[in-house]
């Protein structure tokens, strides 16, 4: 936590968060033409992000692509607000919103994509189970799958008591205690019902191409590093808002259960 109120102090740290959260995704050019800062400071400042976590790094090809990570300070607020009850009256709270706004990015590519990274205190495989077990993710998620969890094997997605069940709901990678993806569920009338959305919004929902979920697993001493990429969006999707709100919280959710065996209260 320390490390994070130290990068937030300096101005031109800041100033690179404002750009990623505008326009997430960047490289060093990028970031250097639109700051109009010296490759050496912004290579620094980024350095100092990383070590505190608050943006993360992917590599397309030979590039090395930045995204702003909310993790940290969904976390930082999360403990603050529960301790006082003061929910969205402080000072964090509007650091926190202004943090998790949409964290959408367009690269070169034309791929819209999200990134978010957490270290959490366990093991490898205590997380693979809380990202597989439905036992784990009712608590935290509210979300019951059923797979196997094999590659190209289909999974079944059950929330609000809607079980949605699709031959293109799949696992497209597992590696048990390092790599998992799978496709991304679509809105069904049934879901789009049990969480009061309106018609049209069904339609468009419902007509969408799945996204794709990644969770990368690192081991990392006592802790483990967990990244996690949501990506392959249709053009102008209808749940991109509801991704970049909800990862960090559902993130923090998850840490908090794997190390004090307790999930966040819902606000």
């Amino acid at each position: 936590m320390d490390e994070v109120f130290k990068a937030l102090a300096d101005p031109g740290r800041r100033r690179l968060l404002d750009s990623l959260d505008a326009r997430n995704g960047q490289s060093l050019r990028e970031l250097c033409a639109e700051l109009d800062m010296a490759r050496q400071s912004v290579s620094k400042h980024l350095a100092v992000l990383e070590a505190a976590n608050l943006v993360t790094t992917v590599r397309r090809g030979r590039e090395k692509l930045h995204y702003l990570n909310a993790v940290p300070i969904n976390a930082i607020a999360d403990r603050w607000m529960n301790k006082y009850d003061r929910g969205r009256a402080s000072a964090l709270a509007d650091l926190k919103t202004a943090l998790e706004g949409s964290t959408m990015t367009t690269n070169d590519s034309g791929d819209t994509a999200f990134v978010y990274r957490t270290y959490i205190r366990t093991t490898p495989e205590k997380l693979w189970g809380a990202l597989t077990d439905p036992a784990f993710t009712t608590r935290y998620w509210g979300v019951t799958f059923e797979s196997d969890w094999r590659a190209g094997s289909e999974m079944s997605w059950e929330q609000f008591g809607v079980k949605i069940t699709d031959p293109e709901q799949v696992v497209l990678e597992s590696e048990p205690y390092r790599r998992l993806s799978y496709t991304w569920h679509t809105m069904t009338p049934e879901f789009a019902e049990a969480t009061g959305l309106g018609e049209e919004y069904r339609a468009r929902a419902a007509a969408e191409e799945r996204s794709k979920v990644t969770f990368e697993i690192e081991p990392m001493g006592a802790m483990v590093k967990l990244t996690v990429i949501h990506d392959g969006f249709a053009p102008g999707s209808t749940i991109l808002s509801s991704v970049s709100e909800g990862w960090p919280a559902l993130l923090s959710s998850l840490k908090t259960m794997l190390e004090t065996g307790e999930t966040l209260p819902e606000g």
